[in-house]
């Protein structure tokens, strides 16, 4: 499935933005990933996931005004969810290469100068390492690796997800081709990565962290219940009838998961770093 190698002269970025993203963060997250790239892209396709506050409203439109790149607006009338947001974004994205984006993070000013020419190569996904920031982002509070090599991807795939979704730059036509994004709660990047390879694409990831992943206040916190353990044991099925993993791999999983939902919250931050590979910055 691994697309031919060749240049790729243009590519898209698609950020979707709903209702709880501030402007602040846009704006960041906007400038990061046009005005301030050695190799910029040649449009940002925002998708606004149903309707946002007066202030964030105002600054979608600041940003089609002032960025140095054209700005796409999607703008769907409801809240649809991520799966969707995006679905509807790749629609509208012009060129087949697209760099994903979240509202709150940062790209670093090298991300798409290290990630397009891994592209241009021949790969079909390729995501990166992170740097866990807060309101500081000059100081990263952790380092999120990413597993690097297409044996190390596949291991950690069937443990847990193996690209980060705010980090990667793919091939919109390896995407497609494989079903695009399903409506998988929480869980729909990883998802999609297995189809990938499982269909053969030619995954990748670079070692080099290339993206400030935003961590809020609160973050661990919503990140237990028994919501997100009915998403997870949701995946896990999912995994298991695909036959990505085995039952004992299964059950592993659905163990560590059931773990980690329901420690406390004090815990679960360690918790969730080990699962993801987090370590020291």
């Amino acid at each position: 499935m691994t697309a031919a190698s060749g240049a790729v002269p243009e590519f898209s970025v698609l950020m979707p933005v709903y209702r709880g993203d501030t402007p602040e963060r846009l704006r960041r997250a906007a400038e990061s990933t046009t005005v301030e790239q050695q190799r910029r892209p040649a449009e940002l396709v925002v998708v606004r996931d149903g309707p946002v506050p007066a202030p964030l409203e105002a600054e979608l439109d600041r940003l089609a005004r002032e960025l140095p790149v054209p700005v796409v607006r999607v703008d769907l009338e409801r809240n649809e969810g991520l799966p969707a947001a995006l679905t509807a974004g790749l629609a509208r994205c012009r060129h087949d290469v697209v760099a994903r984006m979240d509202a709150d993070d940062v790209s670093y000013p090298c991300r798409f100068a290290v990630q397009l020419p891994v592209i241009e190569a021949g790969a079909d996904v390729v995501g990166s390492s992170m740097h866990e920031i807060g309101d500081d982002e000059t100081r990263p509070l952790a380092l999120r690796l990413a597993p690097v090599g297409r044996a190390r991807i596949l291991a950690v795939s069937r443990r847990r997800n193996p690209l980060s979704h705010p980090s990667v730059v793919f091939r919109r036509s390896a995407v497609t081709a494989v079903g695009g994004y399903e409506d998988v709660p929480l869980g729909e990047d990883y998802w999609l990565w297995v189809r990938l390879l499982q269909a053969g694409a030619d995954v990748r990831n670079v070692a080099e962290p290339l993206v400030g992943y935003r961590v809020t206040s609160g973050a661990y916190e919503r990140r237990g219940g028994m919501r997100m353990f009915r998403a997870d044991l949701a995946l896990q099925a999912r995994l298991l009838r695909a036959g990505h993993v085995g039952f004992l791999q299964w059950a592993v999983n659905v163990g560590v998961r059931a773990g980690y939902r329901f420690v406390p919250t004090r815990f679960r931050r360690p918790a969730y770093r080990a699962m993801a590979g987090t370590g020291r910055r």
